[in-house]
């Protein structure tokens, strides 16, 4: 009885080695086929763009593509895991391979495991780069676009910014220029509890350094209850806790900041009253949520190649692309809604998961046994 049940476990243990190399091989193969065709289409596309704005080789391949492709491949990995679970398992149906597992006396619950093992290792990994390795490349990609791809889209300012620099005290940026690191129409009030305690207000206002401000042609108004005094002067130089990327903010900013800076950012400016973070918010569940979708489009992915049917692995392709572009839709729709603040951004990047994983329930129980 020893023996045999000895037995059984190494056929198991072969099994979930079988499962799990069949997944990750798929995974991957479809990984660099659909991003080498990504790649030929980004090529043709930009070509005129990269000989136009005299684009280097070697920064084409290494600041662009180079980081091109580990973004998009992790970018798209939900629909990567999903396709390549529907790819493998259907052809196993296919080839009567699942009916012998479940003859065997395998439930198909004991099948999943390779299955959430693999889903596992994609989930770890694409949160690790996605957190960590993906942001810092980001960077380099998306100054090459802002060199030679897109060199008129830069972020160049912004007008009507108001936040709060410390405790009582709120600074305001009637507009600002980014190219030459100068507001305008500034003003710096500062308050005791409700109490107006003074009021700066300036022509321009200048960044130069490690938080340091040159302000010019200024205006103080101090106030000690009734009592008011005037200071003025053409040139003063300050210390305030900013710098203009803490609000002068660009689409793409959240996408080169790695997760604890994320984290670290949303809160400082949440101290500081600032709008316009849900894109960094979304961001930064996103992530998380991406990572973790591997598991319930696994499960749904298996649950639904698992039977064979009629039509072939024609059909459950054609049924996985549809849930696939359905689960991108339900994504882009959800953060559409956060940015308008319909929704919270948490809520709007979990929401697709929470549908799929309903999805997954009714699939997985619903499949072969």
């Amino acid at each position: 009885m020893k023996v045999a049940l000895d037995k059984k476990s190494l056929k198991l243990l072969k099994l979930d080695r079988y499962i799990i190399k069949k997944f990750l091989g798929t995974f991957v193969f479809m990984i660099l086929l659909i991003i080498s065709i990504a790649v030929v289409f980004d090529i043709n596309e930009k070509i005129d763009k990269f000989m136009t704005n005299s684009a280097p080789l070697n920064e084409i391949i290494f600041n662009y593509y180079l980081n091109f492709i580990p973004y998009y491949a992790n970018l798209f990995s939900p629909l990567f895991v999903f396709l390549a679970v529907i790819f493998f398992t259907s052809k196993m149906a296919n080839d009567s391979e699942i009916i012998a597992i479940l003859s065997n006396g395998i439930s198909f619950k004991r099948l999943m495991k390779p299955y959430m093992i693999s889903a596992l290792i994609i989930a770890v990994t694409s949160f690790v780069f996605g957190a960590y390795i993906i942001p810092p490349a980001n960077k380099s990609r998306i100054e090459f676009e802002q060199k030679y791809v897109n060199p008129n889209k830069r972020k160049i300012g912004d007008h009507d910014i108001q936040f709060k620099v410390a405790p009582g005290t709120i600074a305001y940026f009637g507009n600002f220029d980014l190219q030459t690191n100068t507001g305008y129409n500034f003003s710096l009030d500062k308050f005791d509890s409700l109490n107006l305690v003074s009021r700066l207000t300036a022509q321009s206002i200048r960044y130069d350094s490690a938080y340091q401000w040159t302000i010019s042609n200024y205006q103080i108004r101090h106030f000690d209850g009734l009592k008011e005094s005037i200071t003025r002067g053409n040139s003063i130089d300050t210390t305030l806790q900013i710098v203009p990327n803490d609000f002068i903010i660009a689409s793409s900013d959240q996408q080169v900041m790695t997760s604890p800076q994320l984290r670290n950012y949303i809160q400082s400016q949440k101290e500081r009253g600032m709008g316009n973070i849900q894109p960094f918010q979304i961001e930064y569940h996103s992530r998380i949520a991406s990572a973790l979708s591997a598991f319930i489009l696994t499960i749904i992915g298996a649950s639904l190649s698992a039977r064979k049917v009629k039509g072939g692995m024609g059909l459950n392709i054609g049924i996985g692309l549809a849930l696939s572009m359905t689960y991108i839709l339900f994504m882009t729709i959800s953060s559409s809604f956060a940015v308008s603040g319909v929704m919270t951004p948490m809520l709007a990047a979990w929401i697709p998961n929470f549908i799929f994983a309903g999805i997954a329930v009714y699939l997985y129980r619903r499949a072969p046994n």
